[in-house]
């Protein structure tokens, strides 16, 4: 089969090179005419905006105050302290959204058993037990029994339950 020989002329590259500049002209012109001029008074007198959030703060918490409130039939009176009692619902709260240690025993120093999440309801089973300058409810998921655990009262919310 007879090969084809193709020649390369020497007036390619001087013709792209004439395009390629033609263009980078083109293109330098449009963006020298349509930027945006810039007015003195708005350069001179920019303002910055700034938006300030405070830190969170700690919620007062109330004093604790001791009541006893005999329980249905014989037996022993339960302790109700803040309004937080055997029996009662509570709500995790003041956290910040961090949520709370649960622990297997009361006491910074226990085992945490699970975190319980910001908002999370539980129900008051046991306690109060003082330790650690705290005092600790044994608290249960209505929902689960298996999240259950020792919780400081800083950061529970009595839940009002209605009919």
């Amino acid at each position: 089969m007879p090969r084809i020989r193709q020649v390369f002329s020497l007036w390619v590259i001087p013709a792209a090179l004439v395009i390629g500049l033609g263009l980078f002209a083109i293109l330098a012109g449009a963006a020298f005419f349509l930027k945006p001029e810039a007015t003195p008074a708005a350069v001179g007198n920019a303002t910055a905006i700034m938006t300030v959030i405070s830190a969170p703060t700690s919620t007062p918490q109330p004093v604790a105050t001791l009541l006893t409130t005999p329980t249905s039939g014989m037996g022993t009176p339960s302790v109700v302290i803040g309004g937080i009692g055997a029996g009662i619902y509570v709500q995790i709260s003041g956290t910040g959204g961090d949520g709370l240690r649960l622990r297997q025993q009361p006491g910074t120093g226990s085992e945490v058993m699970f975190m319980g999440y910001e908002a999370e309801v539980f129900k008051v089973m046991d306690g109060p037990k003082e330790q650690d300058g705290y005092i600790w409810w044994y608290l249960t998921a209505p929902y689960d029994e298996s999240r259950s655990g020792w919780a400081a009262s800083n950061f529970l919310t009595v839940i009002e339950l209605s009919p």
